[in-house]
Order: C-alpha cells, then structure tokens, then sequence
C-alpha cells in the first residue's frame, strides 16, 4: 500500500503545530503529551494541521489543503467574492506538511469537533473539487483542490466528538421560545460558563457571519453542509462521541461532573431539555439531549442518512461509516481536558493500532 501520512486537523478556538503555544500546550493530547510526537516516536508520520480557529469549514479545507500540498492559500475566486475576503492566504510553500505530496501518499485525517467538519469537506473537494470555482476561475488559475481526482489521496477519516449534524448549543441561543434562565444550574457553574465564553468569543473582524464555524455549526447549516458532502466508497470512515451527561427531571438530561468539565455544565445542562423544530425542519427531541458538554451525542455519530454501522474491529468497511461506542467523556478529553484534567493518551495508541489494520 502507498505510504500513509496521519494528519490531525483541531476545533473551534483549536491550534496546530503552526502555532506558537502548540509546542508547550498542544492541542492534540494537553499536559498528558503530543499525540502526533508520541505517534512519530513509532515511527508514523503524523502532524498537527494550524487552520482559522473560528473560520468556516470551506475556509479551513483550503488551509489544510496548502499546507499539506505546501502551497499558497487559495480560497477560491467564487468563494472569496461572495464572501468579501482575500482571495488568497499565508503560503505554506517553504514549510509543507508533506514534502513532494502525490498520489503515493495517502492521508488518514482526524478532526476533532468541527475539524471533522473541516476534513469531510476537505475530503469532498479533493474528490469532487468545486463546480462554482472552476467556472468563476481559468484553468491556468485554478487551485488543484478545486479540479478533483485526488479522491485516492484519502485512506481514512476520523471524526471525534465532531458537530457532524449541527449542535443545539447554538441553536438554543437564537431560539426565541426558549429561555436558558428557566433552567436551573447551580451559581459555580453559571461563573465557569462565563469564563469559558470570556475565552473563546468568535472574532468576526468584519466577516461575512456565513463564513464562521459558528454559523455551520448551527443544524440546519450543517445539515445543508452534509448534503454537499459525498460519503466516498473507497474511504475508511470512523467516529466517536461522547456522552458526558446523566438523567436529570423528567426526561431531560444534566451535565455530569464526574465526567463534564465545569467549564462545559451549564451549556450541557441547556442542551439536555432544548428541544424544538427548525426552520427547515429539523427536530430536536429528547434524542438529542445526550451530550458532552458542547456537541450531542447522536450529531457526532454520522452524518443523518449516511451509510453507518457498529464498528466491527474484524470488518472495518469502506464507504460507511464505522462508529465506535460512545465515549463516556466531556468535549475536551481528546485535548487531555481543561479544568478536569484528562489523560486521552491509551485511547489515542488503540485508535493508532486499529487504523494500522486497514488494508
């Protein structure tokens, strides 16, 4: 089999290798150590993609892309007039993530949260490129991730704990009909919510607000996001989520502190009672209430009429996707945590071992 490159692309607010505060923080495993270093420790090439942390899946596809191609952000010509920015990014020529990249070098790609937003698509343009970029764009002009036929490039990919169908936790906010102050979450959690927010607030600096993680993140966005993203037959497809909640009245569920930050309580205590239809009809019943403090469990399974099964270790399928129990875990435990501290370094090396089966 051609030589196989592990590519982790982080979330919302995430960082990669890129990145200044990445070699004392990492992203990718936090106080219990790098993930992608212990990886190349094995011998694995793996790398920690740097892509916007608040931008729009399309955004970060196409920084993925430049740095993995080592080439200069393109964002496309059509997408970059809709959506009134540059067309092109920081040049990545001089520092490739995989030098002389070609169709020998297939890639595993992981994503945590919306990263596996950010790969999906990645993964769709590499197959399928863009019919709206080819047509706004002359050939001599035009960015390779935009052309298609480089589907083989792909081996694998991995979502974890990903908003793959949207997260109430946005939705909730812009619902009329339902007030967070009705809600009953004890005061420490309430100031533990404030400070997360005091930390991660999007920076829109003027952007289209169509062109935020924020906005695709919502359920109907993402649900549209999905249906422009093709589930590839040749692709190894896997997922987890996590569950970080418990009963709480009636029907609905709490944040858990056991296992839910509590940073993560008061927006998974909202999560566990919302409950509505979108605009596009989208409903939101109790089988959404399990979460993991920021994304629902059943969102980050696969995406809604996608091909999927129970992971099978002994038959692990190609073009569907292959979901892994439920993780019993809050949104952070993949970054080693945050408050409550997390050591997510054994599920990583069995992720690592069973992604070494595939054919």
């Amino acid at each position: 089999m051609s030589h196989v490159t592990y590519v982790l692309c982080h979330g919302l607010n995430g960082w990669g290798q890129y990145d200044e505060q990445y070699e004392k923080n990492p992203y990718w495993g936090g106080a219990s150590g790098d993930v992608a270093a212990r990886w190349r420790e094995q011998g694995v090439d793996a790398f920690a993609a740097s892509v916007d942390p608040h931008g729009s899946a399309w955004d970060r596809a196409c920084e993925l892309y430049a740095q993995i191609a080592g080439v200069r952000t393109d964002y496309g010509a059509a997408h970059a007039a809709t959506y009134g920015h540059e067309r092109f990014g920081r040049d990545f020529s001089a520092e490739p993530l995989i030098p002389s990249w070609n169709d020998d070098a297939r890639l595993v790609l992981i994503g945590h949260s919306f990263g596996g937003a950010t790969i999906r698509l990645f993964g769709e343009l590499l197959a399928h490129g863009s019919a709206e970029e080819r047509d706004a764009t002359a050939p001599g002009d035009l960015s390779p991730l935009f052309a298609a036929g480089m589907e083989n490039r792909i081996h694998a990919i991995v979502t974890l704990a990903a908003p793959t169908n949207g997260t109430t936790a946005y939705d909730l906010t812009r619902d009329p009909s339902f007030d967070p102050k009705k809600v009953k979450v004890p005061f420490r959690y309430q100031l533990w919510d404030r400070i997360l927010k005091s930390h991660t607030t999007i920076k829109t600096e003027g952007r289209d607000p169509r062109d935020l993680a924020s906005f695709d993140m919502m359920l109907d966005n993402a649900q549209a996001l999905n249906a422009r993203i093709a589930t590839l037959p040749h692709v190894y497809y896997l997922s987890v989520a996590c569950d970080a909640t418990k009963p709480g009245a009636g029907d609905t569920r709490v944040g858990d502190p056991k296992f839910m930050d509590p940073l993560f309580i008061r927006t998974g205590t909202l999560m566990g009672c919302y409950h509505g239809t979108t605009a596009a009809g989208c409903v939101v019943d109790s089988s959404w209430y399990a979460n993991d403090g920021l994304v629902n469990t059943v969102s980050a399974r696969a995406p809604f009429g996608a091909p999927q099964k129970p992971l099978d270790p002994r038959n692990i399928e190609r073009g569907i996707w292959n979901v892994m129990p439920d993780l019993h875990t809050d949104h952070g435990f993949f970054q080693g945590g945050f408050i409550k501290k997390r050591d997510p370094q054994s599920f990583f090396q069995e992720l690592l071992d069973l992604l070494q089966t595939l054919a």
